[in-house]
C-alpha cells in the first residue's frame, strides 16, 4: 500500500509525523488495539520510558506483521503516556527506537497525555490503524 502525504504549506512543515495520509480504496483496513509494554505473560518489560515505548510499537508491528502488512502500511498511530514531558526529554531516544520499527515512514499521529493506563506500570500505550493490500 501506498500512502500520498498530505502536508498543507500553512500548517508548516511537521517533525516526524504526516498531518494526512491518503490511501486509495482497495484495501484492508487493520484497526490495532492499544499495545502497552507487554511480554507474552502480560509483565511490563521494563520501568524505563523509553523500553515501554520500545516495545509498545513492537507490538503494534507485530499485530501489523500478522495481518501481512509491513510499517509503512500504517496509517495512524495514537501514542498515549502518563508523563508528555519525559516523552519530550527523551525526544531524541524515542526517535531512534520509533526508527528501528517504522524506518522513515511517519503516519499521522498524535500523542495524547492520560492520567493511567491498563496496567498501573505502564508509561506508554500505542493503538493504530494500517491499509493492506488487498
Amino acid at each position: 500500500m501506498t500512502f500520498e502525504q498530505i502536508n498543507p504549506q500553512s500548517l508548516g512543515a511537521p517533525s516526524g509525523y504526516s498531518n494526512g495520509l491518503l490511501a486509495e480504496p482497495g484495501g484492508r483496513l487493520l484497526f490495532i488495539a492499544g499495545q502497552i509494554a507487554w511480554n507474552e505473560k502480560h509483565e511490563i518489560v521494563s520501568g524505563d520510558f523509553v523500553e515501554q515505548f520500545d516495545k509498545a510499537l513492537a507490538n503494534v508491528m507485530a499485530v501489523v506483521s500478522e495481518a501481512g502488512g509491513k510499517a509503512s502500511d500504517v496509517a495512524r498511530l495514537i501514542i498515549y503516556v502518563t508523563d508528555k514531558l519525559e516523552y519530550r526529554e527523551r525526544t531524541r531516544e524515542v526517535g531512534e527506537r520509533y526508527r528501528k520499527h517504522m524506518g522513515k515512514h511517519f503516519p499521522a499521529m498524535v500523542l495524547v497525555q492520560v492520567a493511567g493506563l491498563l496496567d498501573d506500570a505502564a508509561k506508554v500505550e500505542i493503538e493504530g490503524i494500517a491499509v493492506l493490500p488487498s
